[in-house]
């Protein structure tokens, strides 16, 4: 299925042309909407790329319909950099946990409600990524937007920025969330989404359990810089993900109390 043009009742993406190892087939920008909304919610408007914006803004005044708010999962360039401009074009507020990233008086955190183009999308604070990701759950297409905690392909890293206890308190939140609330698909930043949520999130789960036990047997085999260990163990990863890969290392080292 195209992640470009993919949609649900409420939900559309459009794909940003900033494809990487890193950003897989490039950011997926979401608008959102109740049908016949006359108005439209984007999140992650990605990269500054105007070609992009152009698109974005196009999709989202289409049927004389305007922009209510533009909201950021989190706060990496890849998804965030597109926002001051695309705010520029539209007069949207940009709403973010970060206050760095913010234009306008309001944030978001854990819990918030937004109500805005006829929908309702709930903020569940998923630090762990980056300190200041979060997801947005769409009740009514039983969906949750990921941002980077979860990918549609392949698994994320522990950015310099995130923290691999608190990414694996998120994974363990979102389960349950994903269990309790019956939802069905998981609208990731990155690579197409994803309908089985609960077998994803007990994979990245699992994943991870076992990149710890990979560092802890590469440490007892003399290993010592996350360079040494990436090598050891991310055989099954492109090399030229490599230095992410340290990133995601250095955030095991931490977590199992290692220098």
């Amino acid at each position: 299925m195209s992640i470009d043009g993919f949609r649900t009742p409420r939900a559309s993406c459009l794909l940003a042309p900033n494809p990487s190892p890193l950003t897989l087939d490039g950011t997926n920008t979401w608008l959102i909407a109740e049908p016949e909304s006359p108005s439209v919610v984007v999140i992650d408007p990605g990269p500054d790329d105007e070609g992009h914006l152009r698109r974005v803004l196009a999709e989202a005044v289409a049927g004389d319909r305007r922009v209510a708010r533009i909201l950021l999962t989190h706060g990496h360039p890849d998804h965030s950099a597109g926002a001051a401009r695309l705010a520029e074009l539209t007069g949207a507020p940009v709403q973010a946990a970060d206050p760095a990233h913010r234009l306008g008086p309001e944030g978001l955190a854990g819990g918030d409600v937004i109500t805005a183009a006829g929908c309702e999308l709930r903020v569940v604070a998923s630090p762990g990524h980056s300190a200041d990701s979060v997801c947005l759950l769409l009740p009514a297409d039983d969906a949750l937007f990921t941002g980077d905690t979860v990918l549609g392909r392949g698994t994320t890293v522990i950015a310099t920025d995130g923290n691999l206890g608190d990414y694996l308190r998120t994974l363990g939140q979102l389960r349950d969330l994903t269990e309790a609330r019956q939802v069905g698909l998981l609208l990731p930043g990155h690579g197409p989404m994803l309908a089985d949520p609960i077998g994803i999130l007990d994979y990245y789960l699992s994943h991870r359990a076992e990149r710890l036990d990979q560092v802890r047997s590469a440490l007892a085999a003399g290993a010592r810089t996350p360079a040494e260990i990436v090598a050891l163990i991310y055989t099954d990863v492109d090399p030229s993900v490599w230095p992410a890969a340290e990133w995601s290392v250095r955030a095991q080292l931490d977590y199992l109390g290692e220098p």
